[in-house]
């Protein structure tokens, strides 16, 4: 079975981080999610991969190639225009097999995949949907089952007392090639919206089943965060690249700690970095490949992508920071969202 991977979205929500990459591209564990989900998959015993991609195709293309570097095939179909999550489906037909599984490539998951397929051969239907359980589901798509799973109805951002269940749409589907008769070519077409409710209403047997494992939609900075928190308290079990070097501290190769450094778990720092003297990392750091840190610097609740640099005597606390980014000496930062190849000084 063939994979299809969601990643020509905007990623709007997560400026300006994604102001010049696809949001998938974005690091999560100092590794494009992109790649942890290729990797994911390829765990999962599925080693065909179409990704359909529109924006800034060509960093996904560079990074990935034929996919041969990763152990899998991957072929791309790029969208001429935006065509939402149904034309995009569309869109790769000629690369999709018989029955093919869809991800939305911008959400962070780890689900086994057996089960969800087990489940859509026993049912016979034309699509099976990946659901999850959140507390809220005002935020989102609801759908309403019957005993047998099948899906009834999707109920969008209901209120409080409205909403029929509390499991939503979780970005993992299991098609049969004949949805894609259901969508129309050439224009934006959302499979949430459109075509699902579309079989629902044909007859065509739309079915949901509920995921194992970690989820969370990489919609917005906050969550971002979130991701990595529990990626480093280890609520969510993708694996970490480095040694283990105490409980809670990861330190990848070829990296240098200087003495009086204090590493405070949870503490995740990549290959190539270097840490000056007198300097506190943690708790919840992360910090990307060939990152430079200064002496007497403070990192804390804070991600940082790969070569970085940050002068001696700063202070860093609950930011973001995209790749190439500098640092000026004694500056203090709190909150701060920056994005790649910025310098930030001092007034």
């Amino acid at each position: 079975m063939r994979a299809l991977l969601l990643a020509g979205g905007l990623g709007t929500r997560m400026r300006p981080l994604t102001e010049s990459m696809p949001k998938p591209m974005a690091p999560v564990g100092n590794r494009p999610w992109l790649e942890q989900l290729v990797l994911h998959l390829k765990s999962q015993g599925i080693r065909e991969i179409v990704m359909a991609v529109k924006y800034f195709p060509d960093r996904i293309q560079k990074h990935f190639g034929d996919g041969s570097r990763l152990g899998v095939q991957i072929r791309y179909a790029i969208e001429p225009i935006l065509l939402g999550t149904a034309g995009a489906i569309k869109n790769a037909e000629a690369l999709l097999g018989d029955r093919f599984l869809v991800l939305n490539a911008d959400i962070i998951q780890n689900a086994p995949i057996e089960p969800l397929l087990r489940f859509h051969e026993a049912h016979g239907g034309a699509a099976t949907i990946g659901l999850i359980a959140v507390d809220d589901p005002t935020s989102y798509g609801v759908v309403e089952q019957d005993q047998s799973g099948r899906i009834l109805r999707f109920v969008e951002k209901p209120g409080k007392h409205e909403a029929p269940s509390n499991l939503v749409n979780a970005g993992i589907y299991i098609l049969e090639k004949e949805v894609i008769r259901h969508i129309p070519p050439g224009r934006e077409v959302s499979v949430e919206r459109e075509t699902f409710p579309q079989l629902i209403a044909s007859g065509a047997g739309v079915y949901g089943k509920t995921i194992e494992g970690y989820w969370m939609d990489m919609g917005t900075r906050d969550r971002y965060r979130k991701v990595h928190w529990d990626l480093l308290d280890r609520t969510f079990r993708l694996p970490l690249q480095g040694k283990e070097r105490k409980k809670g501290v990861w330190v990848g190769e070829h990296t240098v700690v200087s003495s009086g450094v204090s590493l405070v778990p949870p503490v995740l720092i990549g290959d190539r970095v270097r840490i000056g003297e007198g300097s506190v990392i943690g708790p919840y750091a992360v910090i990307g490949d060939g990152c430079e840190i200064g002496r007497g610097v403070r990192v804390t609740e804070t991600i940082m992508w790969n070569d970085c640099r940050v002068s001696d005597d700063a202070h860093l606390n609950g930011c973001i920071f995209g790749a190439n980014l500098q640092i000026g000496p004694r500056h203090f930062l709190y909150d701060a969202v920056v994005s790649r190849g910025a310098e930030v000084r001092p007034e």
